[in-house]
């Protein structure tokens, strides 16, 4: 079993890097590159909950979320069965994993997607999903 508590996101890997790095890149092609290689350094969530109990509605791809409330902290498990997705979901889990249900609820995320510019470079139905994934994280918070 994974410790989840262990995850690099919201830790190591933040808005503030992700906005730094992406910076770096020219074009949408070589962010889209980076998100995804985001994706792959999630921590696996266990197959066993990648059922209907945890998969996220809203969502093109399938999606699953499962929230851990540990020590006074949000640790969140997830994925997705599109990489792209699961680059989305690694960009939400910078500002929202290992953080207190304050702070999930406090952060900026709109903010932060407008100071990288994603949601104008996604379709419409990834950006429902994206909105969908905060949603489901913030009603979490909220329930803490």
């Amino acid at each position: 079993m994974t410790d989840i508590t262990a995850s690099p996101f919201g830790s190591e890997i933040t808005p503030a890097e992700i906005l730094d790095t992406l910076g770096f890149f020219d074009d949408w092609e070589e962010r889209y590159k980076y998100i995804i290689d985001l994706g792959k350094q999630l921590p696996a969530i266990d197959d066993s909950k990648k059922t209907e109990e945890y998969l996220l509605r809203g969502c093109q791809s399938q999606v699953w979320i499962d929230a851990h409330y540990i020590d006074g902290k949000l640790f969140f498990e997830v994925d997705s069965d599109a990489h792209i997705v699961r680059g989305l979901l690694a960009v939400v889990m910078s500002a929202y994993n290992n953080k207190t249900p304050a702070e999930v609820l406090a952060f900026d995320i709109d903010g932060f997607f407008a100071q990288i510019d994603l949601v104008k470079h996604l379709s419409p139905t990834r950006g429902n999903g994206l909105t969908a994934m905060v949603k489901k994280i913030q009603q979490t918070a909220e329930q803490q």
